[in-house]
């Protein structure tokens, strides 16, 4: 049997990077050798991914955030080419529609490939936040983004979508509905589940019995992390008995440990150490608006652990109000607060949330996720495309 190639590019390769890098990465570690070759293209990663090669493309450091570079295939652009040539990929896998992305696109093009794309971030959200000082600027930007969206995706064959409601803002971008495919997340219930309660660990973490409200994320500012301060200020204010339990790293950590004094910060942690967090704190608060997914959101859930979450993003898919969780208006700490005190106050709502929360989470599944990748691999390789005009 012929192997499939597939040409990967993607910005970062990392595992646990972020919500995208632990997605690719369940794909990754399940590449089946006998049947399929990878050969790797990104700005930051190793030399060596499970065996296949992995080809660094030089690297410029993104303005106002030190975590990631920016790959710049137009100083290799010869190398990538020529060793693209060289493997000839029957699909070419492009990550996100970055500089790198755009540039696999035109190769894509150029030879007739099939390209399939996971959609792992929603950069439209982020415009309300990093122009609110700027509001008049908005309306013309959410126009640009939208254009080059459409522009790169109308050109790729499959792409991946984790909710409905991103399937549909994008098709309001006027990306074409049968490229879409509605592709969730899974996760591994034997590490996010209730059995890892251990009251012990978060009474040694918090030092205290209270009742515990945990956020757990990269603390970057696109989270909605001025709601979140918002929230916290006003719990304190109301004296509501509670600890306030910050899991994740980031740019922004310090001006939150500032400007949250008496909150928990743990750092970033393992999924062995979230996991016993999630299962022993009592709710799951995430103000986010900028998820394609929210893979905490289902984290949460799967460990039993009633969710009250933003009405917006990919998060508030998860949620049906009321009967698994809450979802706030997303600047709201009022209307956040009024249902955590709520949630507090009925241990049988708790109760429900969490019992409806775990159904919900016993049906994502990585291993058919992932074979649905693959089975879509061997089909696109059949595909045969129209010559470049």
């Amino acid at each position: 049997m012929k192997k499939i190639k597939v040409a990967f590019f993607a910005e970062m390769l990392i595992e646990d990077f972020d919500g995208a890098a632990r997605t690719m990465f369940q794909i990754i570690k399940r590449i089946n050798p006998n049947h399929f070759e990878f050969l790797f293209f990104c700005g930051t990663g190793p030399e060596k991914l499970y065996g296949f090669d992995c080809i660094r493309v030089p690297t410029i450091a993104v303005p106002l955030n030190s975590a990631y570079k920016m790959a710049v295939p137009a100083l290799a652009a010869r190398r990538i080419k020529s060793m693209l040539e060289q493997f000839a990929p029957d699909v070419i896998h492009i990550a996100t529609p970055s500089i790198l992305g755009n540039f696999a696109l035109k190769l894509a093009y150029s030879y007739q490939i099939p390209v399939i794309s996971v959609y792992h971030t929603h950069f439209i959200s982020y415009v309300d936040y990093y122009l609110r000082y700027a509001p008049f600027l908005i309306d013309m930007v959410k126009p640009l983004i939208s254009e080059n969206q459409k522009s790169f995706y109308n050109q790729c064959d499959i792409i991946y979508v984790p909710a409905e409601s991103i399937a549909a803002d994008l098709r309001s971008m006027n990306i074409e509905g049968k490229r879409l495919k509605i592709w969730k997340r899974g996760l591994d219930t034997s590490v996010f589940s209730p059995e890892r309660k251990n009251m012990e660990v978060m009474k040694r973490i918090t030092g205290n019995s209270n009742p515990t409200i945990l956020f757990a994320s990269r603390l970057v500012w696109e989270k909605n992390l001025e709601t979140l301060i918002t929230i916290y200020t006003a719990i304190r204010k109301k004296n509501v008995e509670v600890n306030f339990l910050i899991a994740g790293d980031g740019v922004a950590r310090k001006a939150c440990e500032k400007r949250m004094p008496t909150a928990i910060f743990v750092g970033k942690l393992e999924h062995a150490e979230l996991s016993v967090l999630y299962a022993s704190a009592d709710i799951f608060l995430f103000p986010s608006i900028s998820e394609t997914y929210g893979n905490v959101v289902l984290e949460a859930m799967s460990s039993g652990l009633p969710c009250i979450v933003a009405n917006g993003g990919g998060s508030a898919d998860f949620i049906e109000q009321g009967m698994n969780g809450f979802k706030c208006s997303p600047q709201d700490a009022d209307d956040y607060l009024s249902k955590i005190q709520l949630l507090l106050a009925d241990e049988s709502l708790r109760r429900k949330f969490a019992e409806k929360g775990l159904a919900q989470s016993k049906n994502c599944n990585w291993e058919q996720l992932t074979q649905i990748y693959f089975n879509d691999l061997v089909n696109l390789s059949k595909t045969i495309l129209s010559p470049a005009v």
